[in-house]
């Protein structure tokens, strides 16, 4: 259908939402990631029968961590779409992307980037 989604949305394709987990979704966003979308299958119609169950739990987990790290839940979603909908995954692209934008970058950005300009020592010179 061609449709458009903002620029810089990366697509990462699994088998399954179920093989989605914690330290995965967590590693995206410490690898910079400022938003990420877990987009499955319709309730009670996976392939694999419950992964996209289980991928909503991991989702809702890390979510958790995400606030209690402070580093924003909202900025994980889930969504659960059929391959059909192309209108309403780009509509979801977009409204996320909204969200994320609103938000301002992760505040792991700020960390990366006062590691990068924080010079290393010299070898041998490890204190």
């Amino acid at each position: 259908m061609r449709l458009e989604y903002p620029h810089g949305v990366r697509i990462v394709r699994l088998p399954c939402t179920g093989k989605t987990d914690v330290r995965t979704l967590l590693e995206t966003f410490l690898a910079g990631a400022d938003g990420v979308m877990v987009i499955g299958c319709l309730e009670g119609e996976c392939h694999y029968i419950r992964g996209n169950i289980k991928a909503r739990a991991r989702v809702a987990r890390t979510r958790k961590i995400l606030d209690e790290t402070r580093i924003g839940g909202e900025r994980l979603r889930m969504y659960n779409l059929s391959a059909s909908q192309a209108q309403r995954f780009a509509e979801a692209v977009n409204e996320m992307t909204d969200t994320v934008r609103a938000m301002g970058p992760s505040p792991l950005a700020r960390h990366r980037a006062l590691g990068a300009a924080t010079p290393s020592a010299p070898p041998g010179d490890e204190g």
